[in-house]
């Protein structure tokens, strides 16, 4: 069971707000024998002091020894005590949003933020962003406008005591939303031993897994004991809050799930697909030198360099025509292209170089279809036959705002030919023990590996077509054995 604790200077600092059993005076967190001990403890720390040495630096200090999770951490907190070390988080797309935030009268915006929150909403979304990098239950925002440009002159940690009656009910309401379970006198659903959060974004166009297979992995996770609940990009402040992590949304090393993975890593969950799977997985020319040195069996293959001519002629001796040009970190057969000859190898590379410095050339392997075999902990799940759209070479067709894909097949693992199953298999053994999608081209008896993707499809209707609701109890109880084990040794 998880639980969470309020911890407060005095109890008296919480006179204002509704009375819970789980707030504490500090000294009775200090002591440790005045609240329950669980394998997962969220604290938040509302002490009225967070300088260095008090009691609230102590207060985070002792937490992060006791191995709770805390908000503000000491770094959170150190970091915000000097400005050359929070200046260093924020990045440039930050510093871009104060740009587009209106005038105000005279050259200073003074604001609170409650957990990510504002009262005015024009810097809601500032709020929020610096929520992310800091996270603390109030900090105090100064903007300073510079030669027509707003800039953040500074950045506290800012005690909820002596608020205002408005900022007062502004905090409550925040708070609320940040930690519902406090004071809530009852839930709606039975409480479940675990608690999972799925992470799905509502606007991708070709999300790894259709609403229909959402709920079914919610039904799935609360027959086995787990509370699954989706979350979304904007969710990244909730992490500490759950026992796991199961991403749900395309993921990419420069993007926010890869965030929310290494968050979520850093807090003890278990994290479906971790950091590391992330970034082997999602980088073409990694998987490349990756398959060659463990020998596992795929397509002949020469990564190109941008102004390396003889790269090119090199490539055009190895592997012939038609030959495959990939884009690194490509997805859903994007930024793949076929080339037919030297003047179309030379045109089709110049225009890819302008996105990536490395390419990677493959000989061009025909097939009816792609196997994608699902492997997790190792172990293959589902196995599915991919079909080429009509007309064309590859599984998907991208053009004129439309997104054309082949038939599929869904099989037994024990019907798949034991040389593409060895294959797939043998590609996730050096990445690591994550949910991969091995996509496995089958020819003269033997199974060459294209790819392995971190976050593959599970679609209701094409990947579970054999298992049903099975697929996804195999996925959840794999969860379980995780979290089990977590439970009883650590991390």
């Amino acid at each position: 069971m998880s639980q969470t604790l309020i911890v407060v200077d005095e109890l008296s600092d919480w006179a204002p707000f509704y009375p819970s059993d789980r707030v504490l005076a500090f000294a009775d967190y200090l002591d440790g024998s005045h609240f329950r001990q669980a394998p997962r403890t969220r604290v938040i720390n509302l002490c009225r002091n967070f300088r260095y040495l008090s009691d609230g630096y102590y207060c985070s200090l002792l937490a992060e020894a006791r191995g709770h999770s805390v908000i503000p951490s000491v770094k959170v907190l150190n970091d915000l005590g000097r400005r050359a070390l929070w200046e260093i988080e924020l990045d440039e797309g930050l510093a871009g949003l104060t740009a587009s935030l209106r005038p105000a009268e005279g050259d200073v915006v003074r604001l609170l933020s409650f957990f990510g929150t504002t009262r005015d909403p024009a810097y809601r979304e500032l709020a929020r962003r610096l929520f992310d990098r800091f996270p603390c239950p109030v900090l105090e925002i100064t903007l300073r406008c510079r030669k027509g440009t707003w800039r953040i002159a500074d950045l506290r940690v800012r005690s909820h005591i002596g608020l205002s009656d408005a900022d007062e009910t502004a905090f409550a309401e925040a708070l609320n939303a940040y930690s519902r379970r406090v004071w809530r006198k009852s839930r709606a659903r039975r409480r479940l031993p675990y608690d999972l959060a799925m992470l799905v974004d509502r606007q991708e166009q070709l999300p790894p897994s259709n609403a229909a297979a959402l709920r079914k992995f919610i039904r799935a996770g609360a027959e086995l004991g787990i509370d699954v609940e989706v979350i979304g990009p904007r969710d990244y402040a909730k992490l500490p809050e759950y026992d796991a992590l199961f991403i749900r949304a395309t993921t990419a090393v420069d993007h926010y799930t890869y965030r929310f993975a290494k968050r979520a890593e850093a807090e003890g969950l278990v994290v479906v697909d971790d950091p590391t799977s992330i970034l082997r997985c999602t980088n073409k020319i990694y998987l490349a030198d990756l398959f060659g040195k463990n020998r596992v069996p795929a397509p002949r293959t020469r990564i190109l360099r941008q102004g390396d001519g003889a790269g090119l002629a090199a490539a055009e001796r190895e592997l012939g025509y038609p030959m495959v040009i990939k884009v690194p970190d490509g997805s859903f057969s994007r930024g793949v292209v076929k080339v037919a000859d030297r003047a179309e190898l030379a045109a089709r590379t110049a225009e890819l170089f302008e996105k990536s410095a490395l390419l990677l050339a493959q000989e061009f392997l025909y097939t009816q279809y792609d196997w994608r075999i699902g492997v997790f902990d190792g172990r293959p799940i589902f196995a599915c036959r991919y079909y080429m759209v009509r007309d064309h070479w590859q599984i998907y067709r991208h053009g004129a705002g439309r997104v054309a894909s082949g038939g599929f097949d869904t099989l037994p693992t024990f019907e798949v030919p034991r040389p593409v199953l060895d294959a797939a298999v043998a590609a996730t053994r050096p990445i690591g023990n994550g949910l991969y999608g091995v996509d496995v081209k089958e020819s003269n008896g033997r199974g060459y590996v294209i790819e392995v993707n971190d976050n593959p499809n599970i679609d209701a209707g094409v990947e579970d077509a054999y298992l049903g609701d099975e697929l996804y109890r195999l996925v959840m109880a794999e969860f379980l054995r995780r979290l089990q084990h977590h439970r009883a040794y650590g991390r």
